[in-house]
């Protein structure tokens, strides 16, 4: 089952993720909204949207837009719409 964890700290665990572009994108109810703060910044993908991002506080310790998602994706990436993904240089991931 993917997880995805900072510190030992369990952020997202789900069996029902999708996989995108070699990352996984987990269901928004699978993350552990204590540890997450919804950031400013905004990228934009050519086919998948406009993603807005979360910051992740474990401990004190705050990790800048550590994740992302698509709150209302283009029509060719809306099976990841809501979904959240991870920076692997900021997280560590499991599957």
């Amino acid at each position: 089952m993917p997880t995805v964890t900072l510190n030992g700290t369990i952020l997202a665990q789900s069996d029902n993720c999708e996989q995108v572009e070699g990352n996984y994108y987990f269901p928004p109810d699978s993350i552990n909204k204590d540890y997450f703060t919804e950031s400013n910044t905004q990228t934009t993908c050519p086919w998948k949207g406009l993603a807005s991002y979360y910051n992740v506080v474990v401990e004190g310790n705050e990790i800048k837009d550590a994740a992302w998602y698509y709150p209302q994706a283009k029509e060719r990436a809306k099976k990841i719409e809501g979904y959240i993904a991870f920076y692997r240089n900021k997280v560590k991931i499991e599957s």
